[in-house]
């Protein structure tokens, strides 16, 4: 083990316009469609209380006060469920409301990329390290991926980066990791590349959604030029943070599923409701059925 700050705070970067799910995300939030029952967004807060997180900053954006709304008390409906005596609904809702004063709400007023951001939430987080999930992003293993890292963290301190493998031939479509040092559960990171050029990549390693970082990051993040898109770009802030701060690869062996893209947002909503015993019964012949029917 070594000395370290204990990670506490993680940061939601909610104010995405979700454009690929046009015309629903003209009112809805993408963060609040639902996989099976529950919105995107409380997968990956339940994910980071897994993990012993005990704030949640979330930077929003105009139109998003529905996630606000929603780690809220709903008194009507709450009043509601209690005079037709639904218990089993109103453990539900309770179970999944955060402690009073443990969210933060903070406004990204314009698209200016990841970095930027990360960067609307440096006040709140303040001197402390942090945990960062892109809310697209639902994953599931026997052990979460943000609690996996957390534990990589224990022993090494620095920042840590979840990372996945793809196939070789693939590589350009990620931002790569090169591989160094081995550690239980991962390994040092020796550089990052985003988008390599094919047959260039360090290895197949590519990052996936989930990060724990120091909060220098933020003082490089306040003065970084626009880069890619002509936004923010955090891998160009983790390119210079890594010039004085060692960064580790958590290697997640789970399955991640893409809830910003319409393939991957079904395939989510497929695979959580099979392992549902009060929804496998009603959709499991139909789904044999469909799948019959590409053949």
């Amino acid at each position: 083990m070594v000395q370290h700050n204990k990670l506490r705070k993680a940061v939601f970067p909610v104010a995405g316009l979700g454009t690929r799910f046009l015309p629903a995300t003209k009112a809805v939030p993408k963060e609040m469609l639902t996989v099976v029952d529950k919105p995107v967004i409380q997968y990956v807060v339940d994910e980071a209380a897994e993990a012993g997180i005990e704030h949640f900053v979330f930077v929003t954006g105009r139109g998003k006060g529905v996630i606000e709304d929603y780690f809220d008390i709903q008194f009507e409906l709450e009043q509601t469920l209690k005079a037709r005596n639904k218990n089993a609904e109103l453990t539900l809702l309770s179970g999944l409301l955060p402690k009073a004063g443990s969210a933060s709400f903070t406004r990204q007023q314009e698209p200016l990329g990841l970095g930027h951001a990360v960067w609307c939430a440096r006040d709140i987080v303040g001197g402390e390290p942090f945990a960062l999930l892109l809310p697209d992003m639902i994953m599931r293993a026997e052990k979460g991926c943000l609690k996996g890292m957390a534990e990589l963290y224990e022993k090494t301190g620095g920042n840590v980066i979840a990372v996945e493998e793809c196939a070789p031939d693939q590589a350009h479509k990620y931002g790569i990791v090169g591989v160094g040092e081995q550690l239980e559960g991962g390994f040092r990171i020796t550089e990052m590349v985003e988008k390599p050029a094919r047959g260039t990549a360090p290895s197949n390693f590519f990052i996936n959604g989930r990060y724990i970082l120091q909060p220098e990051i933020f003082a490089i993040l306040e003065t970084q030029e626009r880069g890619a898109g002509n936004e923010i770009q955090l891998t160009d802030g983790m390119l210079k943070l890594a010039k004085t701060q060692a960064f580790a690869g958590y290697h997640f062996k789970g399955q991640t599923f893409d809830c910003g893209a319409k393939d991957g947002f079904i395939l989510a909503n497929v695979s959580f409701a099979i392992e549902r015993a009060d929804i496998r019964p009603m959709i499991e012949e139909p789904l044999k059925a469909l799948l019959a029917a590409l053949k």
